[in-house]
């Protein structure tokens, strides 16, 4: 069967970062997590956004705590899409979250049609394969075709990021490996990836100079000048760093494609913290 955008779809659930995805594409959807701020809990972009989630968190007394979609609120999503003969849908990784479990429960519940993948990572780097699965699915595709992108999606897509502090990581439980780093961080930046789905330290850094200069430094490395190139770009309440890694990319891969420039959302700011910037790459020439 050959897999189109008129006959299959793509789930994201809040943690993408991606939340304008269902006014762009038709086929597309998004099932938010949800944020708590004491005894009252918001859904991720949809009841509370970026803007009103980082006022409130620099005067909260305790830091917000987050939880996963129900299997109801995936399996509500996969019914919209009960036109569609395929729905993919992508996952932050299971290493990070329970919303993969939460989805493959709901998905369970309508036979082989829908295909839940754990995407090993989080934020950017789960829109920008979703938009790659995307454009194979407006030029026409297979089940095959796809799965092969997301194998090679996972060897080969990269993210670097760092953070002000470990504390926001290290409260919510996300800090993996990135543990090693914790203590004294006085003007010493953590640079960080996710590998295997799990938070891991890259290496240690003095100021946000030297970050960026080690994000630019691994970007060159790693990929050639051209238009094959896509990029990624994520922030928590730190827009002028998203300029600065915006220069970055025009300085040293001008013929790179940024896909995707976007603040964190309230759920991955509650584990990121204020001031995290992330950058994501991935070579594709479709």
């Amino acid at each position: 069967m050959t897999l189109t955008a008129e006959n299959a779809a793509i789930v994201l659930d809040s943690t993408a970062d991606f939340p304008e995805a269902p006014q762009r594409f038709a086929n597309w959807r998004m099932v938010p997590l949800y944020v708590r701020f004491g005894d009252e809990s918001r859904k991720d972009y949809v009841e509370m956004g970026p803007a009103e989630f980082y006022v409130r968190l620099r005067t909260a007394t305790d830091l917000p705590t987050t939880s996963q979609p129900t299997p109801g609120d995936f399996l509500a999503a996969y019914e919209e899409l009960d036109a569609y003969g395929r729905v993919y849908s992508l996952q932050i990784s299971a290493r990070l979250s329970g919303t993969f479990q939460s989805a493959q429960t709901a998905a369970s519940e309508l036979g082989g049609k829908v295909r839940v993948v754990d995407t090993e990572t989080a934020s950017a780097a789960i829109a920008m394969l979703a938009l790659a699965i995307q454009r194979r699915l407006e030029r026409g595709t297979s089940d095959e075709e796809i799965e092969e992108l997301i194998a090679r999606y996972k060897r080969e897509s990269k993210l670097l990021f760092t953070v002000d502090t470990l504390e926001f990581l290290q409260k919510g439980g996300r800090i993996g490996r990135a543990a090693a780093f914790a203590g004294n961080l006085l003007h010493i930046k953590p640079i960080l990836t996710i590998q295997d789905g799990e938070v891991v330290p890259v290496k240690r850094v003095r100021g946000n100079q030297k970050a960026v200069q080690e994000f630019a430094r691994t970007f060159v490395e790693d990929t050639t000048d051209s238009p094959s190139v896509r990029v990624g770009i994520a922030a928590a309440d730190a827009p002028d760093r998203v300029e600065t890694m915006r220069k970055l990319v025009a300085d040293v891969r001008p013929q790179a494609q940024i896909e995707i420039s976007t603040t964190l959302g309230a759920v991955v700011g509650t584990h990121a913290g204020p001031g995290t910037v992330g950058f994501f790459w991935f070579e594709d020439d479709v």
